[in-house]
Parts: C-alpha cells; sequence; structure tokens
C-alpha cells in the first residue's frame, strides 16, 4: 500500500509542534532544517547528555553544543560542530605547559564552557544553563538536556572500559566496542519540560544520530520511553545509515562489532516499537519493502541550509500523512515517494 503525501498537508506547518531527539552532527543538522521550516518556538530538541565530561576542570557538552552552535548558525561549517572561524591559542599553550590536548577546545567555544561550568557550580541545574545560553545566541527553539542528573556513557571495549569521549575521540573509536552502560541513568528523573513537551507534540522526531550512544542514552532516563511509546503524536525516525555506511561518526562500526546488519532495517529494529514510520535515502530505496513500517525514501543527506530545510519539511510531511493513515497495518511495507 502507497501513501501520498498531500499537496496541502493539514494541520498547517504553523500550526506543528515538533520534538525531536538528537545528538551529534547529524541530529542537530536535521533540528536546524526543523527551525527553519517551523515557526520560532514550535520546535523542542532533547538533547543526549551522556557524552558529557569534565576537561581542564570543566563541564563539556559535545552535544548540547553542537545543537546549540548549528540552531544559531554560528557552527563550523567543515566539521558540524565547533564553532566557525575559530582560533586555538589557549589549546596551544595548555600543549606548551603540558596540559591535556586530545580534546580540541576552541578560544571561543572555551568561555561557553568557563561559564557553564561556573553556573554549574552555582547550583543553577544543566537545563536553566542551557536556556540562558540559547536565549544569549538568539535561538528561538527550546533546547533541553535529556536529564539534569549526570549520566556517562561508558564503552566495554577489548581494551577495557572507556570513558565515552576518551573512546571517541581520544582513540577515534580504534577498539572493539563489547556492550554499553549509561552510568547514573537509573538515578535520572524525567524533567517537567520534557513530560509537556512531549504530551504537546504534533509529531516526534527520531534524528539520523547514532542509535546506540546518541538516542539510547535519552531512552535510559526513566520513564521516558514509555513516555514516548504512549505519546499521541506519530513518531518518525530518519536512518543515519546510507548505502551501508554512517553518514558521520561509528555508527556503522558499532553495528558491525555488535553482529549487526550495517542497515537501516537494523536502526528500525532497534527503535522497535516506538516508531510509526521510517526515513531512508534514496540510495536505499531497495529496502523500503522490508522496513515493516511506512517508509518515506528521499533525500536525507544534508550537505547545506536547503537540504537541511528540504529533509525536515519533507519528514514533517511524511509525519502528518503517517497520521491520516494511521489505521494502516504496522505489518504493511509502504512505501511514500
Amino acid at each position: 500500500m502507497t501513501i501520498s503525501s498531500p499537496d496541502s498537508p493539514s494541520p498547517q506547518l504553523s500550526q506543528i509542534r515538533v520534538v525531536a531527539l538528537a545528538g551529534g552532527v547529524g541530529g542537530a543538522k536535521l533540528a536546524m532544517g526543523l527551525q527553519q521550516i517551523l515557526e520560532p518556538g514550535a520546535l523542542t530538541v532533547i538533547v543526549n547528555t551522556g557524552d558529557d565530561f569534565e576537561h581542564w576542570g570543566l563541564h563539556i557538552c559535545p552535544d548540547l553544543d553542537t545543537v546549540l552552535y548549528n540552531l544559531a548558525g554560528m557552527n563550523n561549517p567543515d566539521y558540524g560542530w565547533g564553532r566557525a572561524e575559530e582560533q586555538f591559542h589557549v589549546l596551544a599553550e595548555m600543549e606548551r605547559f603540558g596540559g591535556e590536548e586530545w580534546f580540541r577546545l576552541g578560544d571561543k567555544d572555551l568561555a561557553l564552557h568557563l561559564r557553564r561550568t561556573e553556573w554549574l557550580r552555582q547550583g543553577v541545574p544543566l537545563s536553566e544553563v542551557t536556556d540562558r545560553l540559547r536565549r544569549m545566541l538568539g535561538i528561538p527553539s527550546q533546547i533541553l538536556p535529556m536529564a539534569n542528573e549526570a549520566i556517562r556513557t561508558l564503552v566495554h571495549t577489548d581494551e577495557g572500559d572507556l570513558p565515552f569521549q576518551h573512546y571517541f575521540v581520544r582513540r577515534r573509536c580504534e577498539p572493539t566496542l563489547i556492550d554499553l552502560s549509561f552510568i547514573g541513568a537509573d538515578r535520572a528523573k524525567l524533567s517537567p519540560d520534557i513530560k509537556r513537551a512531549v504530551d504537546r507534540a504534533d509529531l516526534i522526531v527520531f534524528c539520523p544520530s547514532n542509535p546506540y550512544v546518541s538516542i539510547d542514552p535519552i531512552l535510559a532516563v526513566p520513564g521516558l520511553r514509555d513516555r514516548l511509546r504512549n505519546a499521541k503524536a506519530p513518531k518518525i525516525g530518519v536512518s543515519p545509515i546510507v548505502s551501508g555506511q554512517a553518514i558521520k561518526g561509528p555508527a556503522a562500526k558499532m553495528m558491525q562489532e555488535l553482529g549487526e546488519l550495517i542497515s537501516p532495517i537494523t536502526v528500525v529494529d532497534h527503535l522497535g516499537d516506538l516508531l510509526d514510520g521510517f526515513v531512508i535515502d534514496r540510495q536505499d530505496a531497495d529496502l523500503a519493502d522490508a522496513v515493516i513500517l511506512p517508509a518515506l525514501v528521499t533525500d536525507t543527506i544534508m550537505r547545506d541550509l536547503q537540504s537541511k530545510a528540504d529533509l525536515a519539511r519533507a519528514v514533517v510531511e511524511f509525519g502528518l500523512v503517517t497520521q491520516s493513515n494511521s489505521t494502516v497495518s504496522p505489518i504493511d511495507s509502504t512505501s511514500v515517494n
């Protein structure tokens, strides 16, 4: 069965409230696309904080900062993370004095970390700190850390246990992945802001982020998985895998080492009953019938602002079509072109 996209989706985009789950560059890119096409304030991004760590005595939030910089239009366009037109004088001096230089903190970036750490030491919750920063950067969308409590991704490898940034940046994902743990997740509390955003959403989007180290830490927050599953809004996932490769990051390597097929289908199976529809790239069009969900085949590679907005619009309209055809059995494989 094929669902056709309506010429004028109802309700109009100006009335849509979207919640996006994001981590990493892919998630930040789609969040930027969604912010472009939605009304100011209509987007809420729930961001992975399992990557957070302390470095040089500062509280570093890599995924939160990637989302902040992208939505503020000040990210480094070559990398997708970090600040545009950045300099590294402090990093060079730190290296001269024998300090750790494996995690590249730029001078502009460093100012944000200093301010965040100062507020946190004053007892300000991470959610409030993040909101202060996004308002100072002129970002209209709401950005919510997945929890105020510390949750840290621990990577179990053939060389022992490694904190995520030591595995990801310092070791460049070289050790073989065996498993993952999210330390502290059992003590985290689901924030009222996240509850409210999920309950009020017209659409929930799982961004093209690594399912294991970007999405799973978010879902580890007690109560969030059930709340998403029971949400009335349609839930659409976007594949981070295109033609057997990850667009960014180690997702494909992780799939292989976990004994999984490097495929969008693996992402669908991993997220299970949380999804009502899934978006795959045209390069994987032959997999549409195997998705076991309503599927949209479109261009998912985001190279510039226009392609980010185009994908975001396609995802939102697909979500509305999926909702309007909610009587379609979830065992039917559906391709929308």
